[in-house]
């Protein structure tokens, strides 16, 4: 089964991403902010991160700059996790080596 590691401090976000993710049967691992979602990307080694981008801690841009980095993580498939849809903003973590964004709230079928 695939691994995804769900890092976003909103919990009832969290806790719908966990829902619609185990659904699928996904193993779901999570983390209330950066700090702790890199701990866990570093100890899990998922198959892909969900990352929201404005959390406390490490944001989710620099969450990215860590993981890419470092060589056991810098593969690691990242969708950012936002409700920003600026075009700017959407540039910038794509820049800095996102897969893709996601805007909130996520549906079933996204």
């Amino acid at each position: 089964m695939k691994k995804i590691l769900v890092i976003e401090d909103d919990a009832k976000m969290r806790a719908n991403m966990v829902t619609i993710l185990q659904m699928e049967e996904f193993v779901v691992i999570t983390a209330t902010n950066g700090t702790a979602g890199l701990e866990a990307a570093r100890a899990e080694k998922p198959d892909l991160i969900l990352c929201d981008i404005m959390m406390p801690g490490p944001n989710g841009h620099e969450v990215l700059r860590q993981l890419r980095a470092e060589p056991a993580t810098a593969s690691i498939p990242l969708i950012f996790l936002t409700a920003k849809t600026d075009p700017a903003d959407l540039r910038a973590g794509m820049n800095l080596g996102a897969d893709d964004y996601l805007t909130k709230p996520v549906t079933i079928p996204e």
